[in-house]
């Protein structure tokens, strides 16, 4: 405490962010009665009348529903199989770089995507994969297009879902990586040389396994994150025709939500949600401590 009152100056800093969590994340937090109720724009969360669990029951008939739970974890796991390993590979390319100027070429041109909107994106995406797009052009040249509109087929969606996520993070995905590789020592790889370590030991032995508490942190996020599938990527590539396997949990909400104004299901939904993401994240909190001998590396 008398470190604390020393520093008052420096402590009274953390005193909005602190008041903006409490208003924007605390408060609201009363609002998930409505899962339990059948609430209308017309009341007050205090005159809606309670439903008990009335809203979970209907989750659990609800087929559109569970399409889009498939939906969401056959995305997500697709994205987790194949794009959790690039960002770390590439990490270790960049940094394997020796020339200066052409690792900052790569590194701004992979990050460069981050940046841009999904609106921007996804544009560029309708646009490539139309009748006449850049991606019929390419398959042109070796005889394999058909003209077709890849986003109009429903069975295509999830690769083009996962691998334009890729595209657009891998390159951000690897700032983490690339900050912990810097802090190793020069002198383990000096002494792997000596002792005959090629490039692939050197990585296997020495970087890797510097790399295990940031990779096990990501891993952590990634899975407890298996249910909040991009909703803005969704909104942008979803059209009528690959609805049928573009629908997610998070556009599901939103339209039972703020389009068809059904608020006590759409949060039900969303707190169902939300506990399974917290069960997954304390599992794979547990599963991950073996990675770092025993010792967690969030909590």
């Amino acid at each position: 405490m008398k470190a604390f009152f020393s520093q008052w100056q420096i402590q009274a800093m953390v005193i909005p962010g602190i008041l903006f969590m409490f208003v924007f994340t605390y408060i609201p937090i009363y609002g998930l009665t409505i899962a339990f109720k059948s609430y209308t724009v017309i009341d007050t969360l205090q005159d809606a009348p309670w439903v008990g669990l009335e809203n979970f029951k209907i989750i659990l008939s609800d087929k559109y529903f569970m399409q889009s739970v498939i939906n969401t974890l056959g995305i997500s796991l697709l994205k987790l199989a194949v794009g959790f390993f690039i960002p770390i590979i590439l990490a270790i390319m960049i940094f394997e770089v020796q020339s200066g100027p052409l690792k900052k070429i790569v590194q701004t041109i992979s990050y460069l995507p981050h940046f841009l909107s999904w609106i921007i994106l996804g544009g560029m995406l309708i646009s490539w994969m139309s009748t006449t797009g850049l991606m019929n052009q390419i398959l042109s040249l070796v005889g394999l297009s058909q003209g077709a509109n890849h986003l109009l087929d429903a069975d295509k969606y999830w690769l083009i879902a996962v691998f334009s996520d890729i595209w657009k993070e891998a390159g951000w995905g690897t700032i983490l990586y690339l900050a912990t590789m810097a802090k190793i020592d020069p002198t383990y790889y000096e002494a792997a040389r000596i002792d005959g370590a090629n490039k692939f030991s050197q990585v296997k032995n020495i970087t890797l396994p510097m790399l295990v508490p940031i990779i096990s942190l990501n891993l952590i996020l990634n899975i407890s994150g298996l249910l909040g599938s991009n909703l803005d990527q969704t909104l942008v590539l979803m059209n009528s025709q690959n609805q049928a396997k573009s629908e997610v949990i998070n556009s599901y909400v939103y339209r039972m939500g703020l389009v068809q104004g059904d608020f006590s299901y759409a949060t039900a939904v969303g707190l169902g949600i939300s506990i399974i993401s917290i069960i997954l994240l304390g599992i794979t909190n547990m599963a991950t401590k073996k990675m770092n001998d025993g010792q967690s590396v969030i909590f």
